[in-house]
């Protein structure tokens, strides 16, 4: 689950990468947001950007956004929001779901500090064919982090900038934070793919 504020930006966006980037290994990703714009399209901008990242047009095309609920988070394995006020808004919403919950650059600096094989082995905690399962056993190492890794220095660096109704540049800028955390996310998740699913890299 990917969230933001008015599901028109930032949030579509990652939920249209991550859905095509890992469309192979079967899972569902969804987006809403904490003040959604129920019913409105993607901006026009990030429906470009999300083309240029390999989305087939008709699907960034299709995106409506929805309004972020409690039912929404109850099954998730894990939910990227693309700031520290989402992440915060999804603990007063949810506070039972705060260990799977990230702002999308925090999970990425996280992350970044566990080997592959120290998430291969987070996984393998859990059951070896429940995908669900792996992938909430390897958040939860990620999760563990928190404690360990040093926070940075400026906070900020947590979030994703938003750009709606911003110059095309802001656009740019918000996904190029946005793309390395995707890389991450998307390592994790075929890192922890169940063992019996042979999918190629």
């Amino acid at each position: 689950m990917t969230i933001c504020t008015g599901n028109i930006c930032r949030s579509p966006l990652a939920e249209l990468v991550l859905r095509t980037r890992l469309v192979d290994l079967g899972g569902m990703v969804h987006s809403a947001g904490i003040r959604g714009l129920t019913g409105a399209p993607m901006t026009g901008e990030a429906i470009g950007l999300a083309l240029a990242r390999g989305v087939a047009e008709a699907d960034a095309r299709a995106h409506r956004a929805r309004f972020l609920t409690e039912q929404h988070l109850v099954s998730a394995d894990l939910i990227l929001t693309m700031s520290r006020e989402h992440r915060r808004a999804v603990a007063e919403l949810a506070p039972g779901r705060l260990r799977s919950t990230f702002t999308v650059r925090e999970f990425a600096r996280l992350a970044r500090a566990l080997s592959d094989e120290r998430i291969i082995a987070a996984a393998d905690s859990a059951d070896a064919t429940d995908a669900a399962a792996r992938l909430r056993a390897a958040s939860a190492v990620i999760a563990d982090q928190r404690g360990l890794a040093l926070p940075p220095s400026d906070p900020t660096v947590d979030d994703v900038t938003d750009p709606y109704r911003r110059s095309q540049r802001e656009y740019e800028l918000s996904a190029a934070q946005l793309d390395p955390a995707i890389d991450e996310v998307v390592r994790v998740a075929r890192l922890s793919r169940p063992r019996h699913t042979a999918v190629p890299d």
